[in-house]
């Protein structure tokens, strides 16, 4: 089974950036799909940007032109560049995979059956 860690998380000032960093196990290869998350307290986890082994990505409305998800495969790394960051951004952020793809549901919830553990992100003003 392949194993997430993220990292990256912190505190960050109102239009700054941040990087998130997920690493892959080496078992991750025939891994699909990949996707960040963000949830907070009484809200569903929610899909913001997802990345298919081809390359195709989709993001959610709301971190388009500001969050940009890339996978560098040499190195087994899941990234989210956050641009622009602001107080709605304030959440923990998860990683996930899948060993499969979909382009429908590549940023659902219940596609997804690998997690790592999460990252917080809190903005200030």
């Amino acid at each position: 089974q392949v194993q997430l860690l993220e990292s990256g998380g912190g505190s960050v000032q109102a239009g700054g950036s941040l990087r998130l960093s997920c690493g892959l196990s080496e078992f991750a290869y025939d891994i699909y799909s990949l996707a960040w998350f963000r949830q907070t307290p009484g809200n569903e986890r929610e899909g913001i940007a997802a990345i298919s082994y081809s390359g195709t990505t989709k993001y959610v409305d709301s971190v388009k032109g500001r969050f940009a998800i890339s996978l560098d495969n040499a190195k087994n790394m899941l990234y989210l560049q956050m641009n622009n960051i602001q107080s709605t951004d304030c959440s923990e952020y998860y990683c996930s995979a899948k060993r499969a793809v979909s382009y429908d549901y590549i940023l659902k919830r219940e596609f997804y059956d690998t997690w790592g553990q999460g990252t917080r992100v809190t903005v200030s003003s």
